[in-house]
């Protein structure tokens, strides 16, 4: 179950903590896998590792999806270089936090051009070969907090909850053409940045949990493989929150 042996996918922002889980998790259901983000010697290195772990021929594209234009080639270069592209995984994302009266127009809209605006510009892209294709899954990464919101990230809680309104209409436009849309919303996953946490603040964390844990980044890369897999294809248009209880929705 959930085989995704000869299936192709791209993920953005793969060499990251989740980013990296999620990638793992397609390569070892036997995708091939196109691996990008924006520094091009930790995806080099992420791509040989994970060659040898998992096996397979995956490649890696660096593109900075804070440029337009860069964007806009990715999906191209995927394609000439995988052949196709059955799975299209939006994970990449960024944080420029701050208090609404403080924050500068910037911070505001670098976050929705590399977490909002490059998704969107992705999944344009990869609407045309797939519906060509009549078969395609698309995953975008959302957050609790782009349901519950928080404070200090106005800017963030926006652009996760702008992708999940893009992800119903996408998903409306596509289901025809046998192609789902979908979203996963992580709640407080350990990361690296996590574990430099002090202890009495993960513990202020879990105990907003009920599962009084943080989840790990293979919980999120299991979501991703389940609804890039041919056994979800009646599932489109919703979000799967991921989250140990924390936000039942």
């Amino acid at each position: 179950m959930f085989d995704l042996t000869g299936m192709t996918a791209l993920v953005t922002g793969a060499s990251g903590g989740i980013g990296s889980s999620i990638a793992r998790s397609l390569a070892s259901q036997g995708a091939r896998l196109a691996l990008s983000g924006s520094n091009g010697d930790k995806l080099r290195a992420f791509r040989d590792q994970l060659n040898e772990e998992v096996g397979g021929d995956h490649v890696e594209i660096t593109c900075d999806l804070s440029n337009p234009d860069s964007v806009e080639q990715l999906v191209p270069a995927a394609i000439d270089t995988l052949g196709k592209l059955d799975i299209l995984v939006n994970n990449a994302g960024i944080t420029r936090d701050g208090l609404m009266m403080r924050m500068k127009d910037e911070d505001w809209d670098a976050v929705m051009q590399v977490n909002l605006n490059s998704a969107f510009r992705l999944m344009r892209a990869a609407t045309r070969p797939m519906m060509k294709a009549k078969f395609g899954r698309m995953i975008s990464i959302t957050s609790v907090v782009g349901t519950t919101g928080n404070p200090g990230q106005m800017n963030y809680a926006a652009a996760k909850a702008g992708l999940t309104g893009m992800t119903k209409s996408l998903a409306q436009e596509l289901a025809s053409r046998n192609i789902t849309v979908n979203c996963v919303a992580p709640g407080f996953i350990r990361t690296a940045m996590t574990d430099v946490l002090p202890d009495e603040q993960k513990a202020a964390l879990n105990g907003k949990i009920p599962m009084g844990r943080m989840g790990e980044g293979e919980d999120i890369g299991a979501a991703v493989a389940y609804l890039a897999s041919k056994e979800a294809g009646y599932i489109t248009g919703q979000t799967l929150h991921v989250n140990g209880g924390m936000v039942m929705v």
